[in-house]
């Protein structure tokens, strides 16, 4: 789903706000989920999952048209774990896996 498509559904399931106003909503609480995670801090909605901030190491990467050694700097990356709500929703209905 784009966000495009998020802001038609949510629209639609609610037609007593104006799409322009859904939008800025959507958008809204997007740009203070980055805003936390710029400034290092976890988000986390209950029943959905928790946004993070992990630090990678720098590391001796490899350049895969010439198979030269490339250095490639520390950085931040985002991170999602689904919460376990979000997880029985998705998985319902699906047999189980062998072993686990």
């Amino acid at each position: 789903m784009t966000k495009s498509e998020l802001i038609a559904e949510l629209s639609a399931a609610n037609p007593h706000l104006l799409s322009r106003d859904v939008e800025t909503i959507v958008a809204t609480i997007f740009n203070e989920i980055v805003s936390a995670l710029a400034r290092g801090e976890r988000v986390e909605l209950r029943g959905f999952g928790a946004f993070t901030v992990k630090k990678r190491d720098a590391r001796t990467g490899r350049n895969p048209r010439t198979g030269e050694a490339v250095p490639v700097d520390e950085k931040a990356v985002p991170f999602f774990k689904a919460g376990k709500e979000l997880r029985e929703r998705v998985n319902r209905g699906k047999p189980a896996r062998a072993g686990g």
